[in-house]
């Protein structure tokens, strides 16, 4: 028996992997994250576009929750339970399609962690997907990194606490921010003081129809989904190197 994290991209259908269609076209059950059952999450609406048959289970998390830890895990214990469950009674393949990559700030962790203490004897493995900040520096035209530069990635689901911090150490690199929409304001104070809002982009709805790229200094609001590149500072060609 065997549980696959296949990362499904962004959210744009065309920004999926040879690998991540095989394995979802090939899985006896295909389980996705939404936050309720009634809806149809961005991991499902891009399953579909691959794959089209009728193994797609919906399995419920509290995917913006952030304060209600026992809400939280309750519904990891549910899932893991579900998920368990459905390979002890087939022995068969599990896919759980997660958006972006399975080991970037994914549901799939906290679910593989709960189904291996129930089912020790599963497999688990994981199929890479394009992460926002891939798409959103296709988008905006920005390489992420170049010679020695130093990338960094920071959630600020919490606030922008860690940024000055990010900044800092990357002073001389990138800087990526993820789920900062609710603290915009200040995250564009923060990269204002740094001296790097010049180059700084916000991307919202990327993969989706509706994707925004626009300058982080004219940005006036965003989605908690959204991401903030913040790019080296850089000059001439091959300068890093």
């Amino acid at each position: 028996m065997r549980l696959i994290g296949v990362g499904v991209g962004p959210g744009d259908p065309e920004l999926v992997t040879l690998q991540a269609v095989r394995l979802l076209r090939a899985a006896g059950r295909v389980f996705v994250p939404v936050m309720d059952l009634g809806e149809t999450g961005r991991a499902e609406a891009t399953v579909r576009a691959h794959a089209g048959h009728d193994r797609v289970e919906r399995l419920v998390f509290a995917l913006n929750e952030r304060d209600d830890a026992r809400r939280r895990e309750s519904h990891w214990d549910e899932a893991g339970r579900r998920v368990a469950d459905w390979l002890r009674e087939t022995g068969g393949t599990a896919a759980f399609a997660t958006i972006g990559d399975p080991n970037v700030y994914s549901t799939f962790g906290y679910l593989a962690a709960t189904v291996r203490a129930l089912l020790p004897e599963v497999e688990i493995a994981t199929a890479p997907g394009i992460t926002a900040m891939q798409a959103l520096a296709a988008a905006a035209g920005v390489p992420l990194a170049e010679g020695t530069e130093p990338l960094v990635l920071v959630p600020l689901a919490r606030g922008a606490t860690a940024l000055p911090g990010a900044l800092a150490y990357a002073e001389d690199g990138t800087v990526v921010a993820y789920k900062g929409g609710r603290h915009l304001d200040e995250v564009v104070a923060v990269v204002k003081d740094a001296g790097r809002l010049g180059g700084a982009v916000l991307g919202t709805r990327l993969g989706l129809p509706g994707e925004s790229v626009t300058p982080l200094a004219t940005a006036a609001e965003a989605p908690y989904l959204s991401a903030v590149l913040i790019p080296g500072r850089r000059e001439g060609r091959g300068g890093k190197l």
